[in-house]
């Protein structure tokens, strides 16, 4: 099963993904500010660390199957959407919120592909 273009799904991912690496730290650095950058070592390590096999031009260092790769943006989906309620106006969160709406929907064939190559492997 060849790897599908996810050019639009992939600048949706990053937006949220900075979004997340953003909002999460303004959120925690009121209560901690070792955990707010400690949000930002794992947003940003984990993807980097770990990678499923062909996903992305360059390899991680750590191969891992499909579901972790969906785990790894599903935790970035999480922390923009919780991390902008917490720190931003709501009018933020909301745009926030449908960003992360719009960035599952067009995630799903990536992920049956992800899911796909897992059987493969």
């Amino acid at each position: 099963m060849q790897r599908p273009d996810d050019r639009t799904a992939s600048a949706l991912r990053f937006t949220t993904e900075i979004i997340a690496w953003v909002a999460t730290p303004w959120a925690l650095a009121p209560h901690s500010w070792v955990l707010a950058v400690l949000s930002v070592v794992v947003l940003i390590g984990l993807p980097t660390v770990f990678t499923t096999p062909g996903d992305k031009p360059h390899n991680g260092m750590v191969p891992v199957p499909g579901w972790v790769t969906i785990a790894l943006v599903l935790l970035q989906l999480v922390a923009a959407v919780i991390s902008s309620w917490v720190a931003w106006p709501a009018w933020a969160a909301v745009v926030v919120s449908a960003l992360a709406a719009v960035c599952l929907v067009t995630e799903r064939r990536r992920w049956q592909w992800l899911l796909a190559a897992d059987r493969v492997a």
